[in-house]
């Protein structure tokens, strides 16, 4: 049992809040037993367990345990003090991981299955990003592009609001000419989304292969990516505000789709 907060290996767990330390080592820290046991159920991602005996409480932590050692995963076991020092939640439940991240290239993807993706240009917030992960989830989309200078999916924070959902997408980092050459190749179809489009989002059929393309926080999508799109369109706004906020907005869009595809295939 590690029971230093000065342990070098601690240091490095502590350190994982950084995303040059998450780059440089290839891999993410989560907290907590219902993320935990998805990361277990995601196959080979976990790289060590942590664990800290005398905060462990619930009786599911055990099974966690026996999954580690039927998978040949790492245990390390923290003292009390150890655990709080690198801990991200108040109240913590004494189990934690490293997880391995999971990255993508745009020709590891099979473009002939139909499917939906959401492209984000320049996404900032790391909060924004995880919501719309779950968001992902929840309707059945396949993944990200991140389009440019993008927060990171693996960021505490986004793992955070992702709830779980950072291990059923893929993520892909990408730019302006590899969106154009996808399109171009594998005959995309791009919607985007401006409030100074004329067009209004539900008058729109979104067909069941697409891609979501969502502007950053600042600035929307960047006129180069505008005009790659097929279709542009607006979401309507009757109050004092002049837009919504990111994860909001594609929230509106991608449930609209959803729903859209779910009507079709009822009939």
């Amino acid at each position: 049992m590690i029971t230093s907060t000065s342990n070098e290996r601690v240091k490095i767990i502590r350190k994982l809040r950084e995303k040059k330390i998450r780059s440089e080592t290839g891999t993410f820290y989560i907290e907590g037993i219902r993320i935990v046991v998805e990361a277990m159920q995601a196959g080979n991602r976990v790289q060590t367990l942590l664990v800290a005996p005398d905060l462990v409480q619930s009786p599911v932590v055990a099974d966690i345990l026996k999954d580690a050692e039927k998978a040949r995963v790492e245990v390390l076991e923290v003292s009390k003090e150890v655990f709080e020092s690198f801990s991200l939640k108040e109240g913590p439940q004494g189990v934690a991981a490293i997880v391995k991240q999971r990255w993508d290239t745009a020709e590891d993807m099979d473009w002939k299955q139909p499917g939906l993706w959401v492209g984000l240009d320049a996404v900032a917030d790391p909060g924004n990003l995880g919501t719309i992960m779950r968001t992902m989830d929840a309707v059945g989309a396949r993944g990200i592009l991140l389009i440019g200078p993008c927060t990171d999916p693996y960021d505490p924070s986004a793992i955070r609001a992702s709830m779980g959902a950072v291990f059923s997408l893929k993520f892909v980092k990408t730019g302006v000419d590899e969106i154009q050459r996808l399109k171009e190749q594998h005959n995309l179809y791009l919607v985007g989304t401006s409030d100074a489009a004329s067009v209004d989002y539900q008058d729109v059929t979104y067909p069941q292969h697409m891609v979501l393309m969502m502007g950053s926080e600042r600035q929307g999508l960047q006129k180069p990516l505008v005009e790659l799109c097929d279709q542009m369109v607006s979401i309507p706004m009757a109050g004092t505000s002049d837009s919504l906020n990111l994860a909001v907005a594609t929230g509106v869009m991608l449930y609209e789709v959803y729903n859209q595809h779910r009507r079709n295939r009822s009939k």
